[in-house]
């Protein structure tokens, strides 16, 4: 009679036992932190606070050697460290670094239809004197990384083959008749990774979009963990070959003129995308809601 008592006993306490431990929400990781050698930070995505050229870098004015507006590279294996560049740069030669330095106008790596393999890091394009018309930097086979973009109406030019950039922040301007982007692709090639860039468009007039890759010459496109704002509609990827992945951006809610995304969802990797609610240091201060693909495939 006892064991009797007792089973009946543990059958009406099984429920409650279970109600009481629901199982964890899992909650999602945080995103990477940028931390660099002189000690500056972003606890989240890339502000002028840790992009650019260090502020504690004494920098070197290097003298312009291309009709008094340029500086042009010649030399294989180049590097620029701690330099200030008073205008353009013409990288004409492969494998040149440029690090922990300012160029206060273009970075391109064109001559007529050659064009030329550079690194960039740490350093600041653009001056907030004027808003320059032509991309930042370009056009292909290039790495940017922690890289701060501004006076310019275009920020990155995608024409041709490998290009990633990472951890850059982009402030953009615009001139009357200017098509703003913060990066586009143009006769584009195969293998773009653009990858914890921030892109603010806000202030600029003339607009496409702060992401606004849709040329058909791409292959293989790769846009995560952006944090963008502005534009016409914001996120534009569509039309290129291969992969087309669209994963964790986050979209500053109702900071856009038409729509947060214009894509082409059929055949887009389309994930883990969301509208957000930002401080003035770029900080998430909360989640809207998720981002739905939109558009026509």
């Amino acid at each position: 009679m006892r064991a009797r008592h007792l089973l009946l006993l543990a059958a009406a306490l099984a429920p409650a036992a279970c109600d009481a431990a629901p199982a964890a929400t899992p909650t999602p990781a945080p995103s990477p932190v940028i931390v660099r050698t002189d000690g500056s930070s972003c606890p989240d995505h890339p502000t002028p606070a840790c992009t650019g050229a260090p502020r504690d870098v004494k920098l070197k004015e290097i003298r312009l050697n291309t009709e008094n507006v340029a500086y042009r590279v010649r030399t294989d294996g180049t590097v620029l460290d701690g330099v200030h560049i008073p205008g353009h740069l013409l990288i004409h030669a492969n494998d040149v670094t440029i690090t922990n330095s300012v160029i206060d106008g273009d970075v391109i790596n064109a001559d007529g239809p050659e064009s030329f393999r550079f690194t960039i890091t740490d350093s600041t394009v653009g001056t907030t004197a004027k808003c320059e018309p032509l991309p930042a930097i370009g056009y292909d086979k290039y790495r940017a990384t922690r890289v701060l973009v501004q006076g310019h109406s275009d920020g990155f030019r995608v024409s041709g083959d490998d290009v990633e950039i990472r951890d850059s922040f982009v402030k953009l301007c615009s001139r009357p008749g200017d098509h703003s982007d913060g990066i586009q692709s143009y006769n584009g090639g195969k293998g773009l990774l653009f990858h914890h860039n921030t892109v603010d468009q806000r202030e600029a007039k003339d607009i496409t979009a702060p992401i606004f890759l849709v040329d058909e010459k791409s292959e293989d496109v790769v846009v995560t963990d952006n944090l963008i704002m502005g534009g016409t509609y914001s996120l534009q990827v569509r039309n290129a070959r291969g992969r087309q992945v669209v994963r964790g951006n986050k979209v500053v809610d109702k900071s856009w003129a038409y729509g947060p995304a214009d894509s082409e969802c059929g055949r887009t990797e389309w994930s883990g995308n969301e509208l957000v609610t930002i401080d003035e240091n770029y900080r998430i201060t909360s989640i809207v809601g998720p981002l739905a693909c939109a558009g026509e495939s």
